[in-house]
């Protein structure tokens, strides 16, 4: 691939990373190329799985999200180490309201290990049974309609009981991370994550490197609700200049 080539590709996925979608022409006058050229770029772009075509244009891949079994399997040491960096930071919790996931399900696992006389409320049951090995950590499960593909309660009686309640901390995942915000792949999931920041006195997102410069169909946040991203390597380009920019504490999780 030449310079040029590698360069203007480059630029391509960091403007989807800032807009969801684009448009040939538009890229082809910013680029000071032919229309047939920018069609080349994206359709090598798409064959290399980083981004979908459209009528006229491109948009960043969607994320394909796994079952929470098949999460579970893959980047175990980077969620492990995830949530030890999430722990420490919440030493002086009492409450927290925690998002499903496999990462959120290594954290809990950590803070039944090592935290004591704390509330936690939670929507997924990985959640709760990781946290139930600790007789002093008390877990108030969220009702609603439940999704057995991630083992979690959704729906609006989810987001109207946990209006009720407020707590120290809301730690939450994410299926994919932009310019734009944290974003999941269930748009109920989306919702439920949502409440739980607007509830919170601080708030932190924890997700491993693969979930960076993607969007996924529910951005449930922007940067500036977020006060801390725990992940296992630094962000780069777009995605670290609206980090910066929102003041997002970014804690990078050791690995080995």
């Amino acid at each position: 691939m030449s310079r040029r080539k590698d360069a203007r590709q480059k630029t391509i996925l960091d403007r989807l990373a800032i807009a969801p979608t684009l448009r040939v022409g538009q890229l082809a006058r910013d680029s000071d190329v032919t229309t047939e050229t920018i069609r080349r770029d994206l359709e090598e772009l798409a064959a290399r799985g980083l981004i979908a075509r459209t009528y006229g244009g491109a948009m960043m891949r969607q994320p394909m999200e796994p079952a929470l079994a098949e999460r579970h399997k893959s980047l175990v040491a980077e969620r492990a180490a995830i949530a030890a960096e999430a722990v420490a930071l919440m030493s002086d919790a009492r409450v927290v309201m925690l998002g499903s996931g496999a990462t959120t399900t290594q954290l809990a696992q950590r803070m039944a290990c090592q935290m004591s006389d704390l509330t936690v409320i939670a929507h997924s049951l990985s959640i709760a049974a990781a946290l139930a090995s600790n007789p002093s950590i008390r877990i108030i499960m969220a009702p609603g309609v439940y999704h057995a593909g991630e083992g979690a309660m959704h729906g609006a009686q989810t987001v109207r009981f946990l209006s009720d309640y407020a707590a120290d901390w809301a730690v939450t995942g994410a299926s994919a991370l932009s310019p734009l915000g944290p974003s999941d792949a269930r748009i109920e999931a989306g919702d439920v994550y949502a409440t739980m920041l607007r509830q919170c006195a601080r708030t932190m997102v924890i997700a491993d490197h693969s979930k960076f410069d993607r969007i996924a169909t529910a951005r449930y946040a922007d940067w500036r609700e977020i006060d801390h991203l725990a992940t296992d390597a630094a962000p780069r380009g777009p995605l670290a200049q609206a980090l910066d920019a929102a003041g997002v504490k970014v804690r990078l999780a050791r690995l080995g």
